[in-house]
This record gives structure tokens, C-alpha cells and sequence, in this order.
């Protein structure tokens, strides 16, 4: 299960990405259907441990993002079962065009894991800080997107996406993070984890839902807010953001006065959005987006840009604390 101590100041971290290449490994191992590509980045996807392990079965494509995608899906059409590496902002960026046409509209079974994504990314600025790539996946029909928190949902989740048979964009970071999960917890394609419920009806007022690196952040602040006002919050981990786990959403926020999101992404047409048109449709609530509100990243280190875009816990906290009072 999740971990209950989240405010413990010794919190392992690894890196999501980390937890990626070591389950590609893993996976090498058990099916020989698994080959992996690249575009000249394999030290920093942390697809070089498959490299190593199985170079009849790596392919590396150099700076050439939409080449990675095309012969994925040909190596799809083979029978095989591809997994295409490069950062986020060319994955989803780039050969945007090609992971439309030549994957998913055939509906091929090819998985994408797009590594460096949002502003953690840090010192390499704007120009490779892509914070549209969930709106930019999102959007394509029939394309799971996935963003685990953690190291071993990360690897839990290649490890689904592997499993499944259709196209799958999976999201990872450059930093370490806290680690939420333990190896063995589960990570469900058109899933999510309750982390923390509200079970009183005192404190039924409030459920905050995140994905990816702000899923610690969000978890975080619930546990300062509780110190600070006495109420306990409902924590939903959306790490299955298409499709996404409309029935939990759906039975944590029923009784809720406001409901917010937080994503290290766009605040327009990611998790937030993905949010508030289900609970549009079938559920009205308050909704409050946390995120980046239309705006472009900067070059600076990851703890530096999440404190300064107000992402961390603590930054959040004044207005999160105004927002439940003015709710109740």
C-alpha cells in the first residue's frame, strides 16, 4: 500500500525514468516480443541498461524523433512489441503527426515512454520543458496516457503498458522524487489509488486529485492542511489520465464542495481539464486547477522552478487553506 507518513523527512527518492529502465530490463527478460528504440538519448531515458542487456533487440535512431515513431510502428506490424524512448517535448512534440497517423490510427501496439517531461526537467529552459504533452496525447483516439509518481509505478506501469495491446504514451521525469509506493502495489491501466480518505462527514469537503510529480506535492499539502485547520482531505493519485477512473472520481467527489487538481503541466487540457469535463458532465463541482496557468517554463534547477510556478506544498498552502475555508 501507499505509504502513510508523508510529511517523514526521510523519504527514499529515485527518479521515475530510473524506475522505467530498470523494468525494461525485467521485461526483456520474460518476453522476447520486447524490443526497444531510441533517438540518441539512451543514458539519459535510462534505455541503455536494455541496450547493454540485449543489443540484438535495441535500435537507435539518432536525433530523428519522427523515424523512432514510423519504425515502431513497423516493428508493431511485425508482431513486435515496441517501446520508442526520447524526451517528452520531441515524443509528443515532434513526431506528434506520426504518433497520430502511422500508431494510433491503426491502433498499433506500440508504447511510447517520454522521459524530461514538464519543468522538472529544469536547466534546459522552455525550449524542452513540455508542459502540452498530456493535452497534445490526450486528444488522439485511442491513446492511453499514463503518468506515474513514483519510481515503482513507473515501473509498474511500462510494465502494464507492455501487458496491454494498443498504443500507450507514458509520461516520466528527470528528478528524483519522493517515493509513494512500495514494489509490489498495482498500477491499472483506467485506474487510480484513493491514497487518503475522508471518512467522516466533517471532513467530506474537499478531494484533491493529482498525477505525476505533484502527486507527492498534493498529498503533501493535505497532511499540512490537516495539521493546520483540522481537515482531512481526500488524495486521488489519477496516474491513468486517459482512460480515466471516472467511477473513483465519481464516488470521491460526491459529496465534495470543492474539488482541485494539480499537474507539473498546462493547467488548459490536461488532468484538470480531463477532471472538470467529467464532473461537468455527470457530477457538478468547484473545480481549481493547479498547474501552469498558460505559461512557459524557465531554465533553472527542478526545486527552483517548482517553488517558483508556486508547486510545491508549502507554496500552495496559503491559497489551498482560503480556497477550503472559502468552500465550506
Amino acid at each position: 500500500m501507499p505509504i502513510t507518513d508523508i510529511l517523514s523527512p526521510n523519504l527514499e527518492k529515485k527518479a521515475t525514468r530510473d524506475g522505467y529502465g530498470a523494468a525494461l530490463v525485467e521485461i526483456g527478460a520474460e518476453n522476447t516480443k520486447v524490443v526497444v528504440l531510441d533517438a540518441d538519448l539512451s543514458g539519459s531515458t535510462k534505455t541503455k541498461k536494455f541496450s547493454e542487456k540485449y543489443p540484438e533487440r535495441f535500435f537507435n535512431f539518432g536525433v530523428a524523433e519522427q523515424n523512432l515513431i514510423g519504425h515502431a510502428a513497423g516493428l508493431a506490424l511485425s508482431g513486435l512489441i515496441p517501446v520508442a524512448s526520447s524526451f517528452a517535448m520531441f515524443a509528443s512534440g515532434r513526431a506528434w503527426e506520426i504518433l497520430r497517423n502511422s500508431v494510433c490510427y491503426p491502433h498499433l501496439n506500440v508504447k511510447v515512454a517520454a522521459t524530461h517531461a514538464g519543468i522538472t526537467l529544469g536547466e534546459d529552459g522552455a525550449s524542452h520543458q513540455i508542459i502540452e504533452d498530456i493535452a497534445l496525447t490526450r486528444v488522439i483516439p485511442g491513446l492511453s496516457v499514463l503518468v506515474p509518481a513514483d519510481y515503482y509505478h513507473a515501473a509498474a506501469a511500462i510494465k502494464a503498458a507492455v501487458a496491454y495491446n494498443g498504443p500507450v504514451y507514458l509520461r516520466l521525469g528527470r528528478p528524483n522524487v519522493p517515493s509513494i509506493y512500495s514494489p509490489t502495489d498495482v498500477f491499472t491501466i483506467g485506474g487510480s489509488t484513493v491514497l487518503q480518505r475522508a471518512e467522516s462527514a466533517h471532513n467530506k469537503g474537499v478531494t484533491f486529485i493529482a498525477a505525476g510529480v505533484m502527486v507527492y506535492e498534493a498529498f503533501k499539502a493535505a497532511a499540512l492542511i490537516e495539521k493546520e485547520i483540522g481537515q482531512k482531505i481526500t488524495v486521488i493519485d489519477a496516474y491513468s489520465v486517459k482512460p480515466l477512473d471516472k467511477k473513483t472520481i465519481l464516488a470521491e467527489t460526491k459529496d465534495a464542495k470543492l474539488v482541485v487538481t494539480f499537474e507539473e503541466h498546462n493547467v488548459m487540457a490536461g488532468l484538470g481539464s480531463a477532471v472538470a469535463e467529467l464532473l461537468s458532465e455527470e457530477q457538478p463541482r468547484r473545480v481549481h486547477r493547479v498547474g501552469l496557468n498558460d505559461e512557459f517554463g524557465q531554465s533553472g534547477d527542478a526545486a527552483s522552478l517548482m517553488k517558483h510556478y508556486k508547486l510545491t506544498a508549502e507554496t500552495m498552502l496559503p491559497d489551498l487553506v482560503a480556497r477550503i475555508r472559502a468552500a465550506e
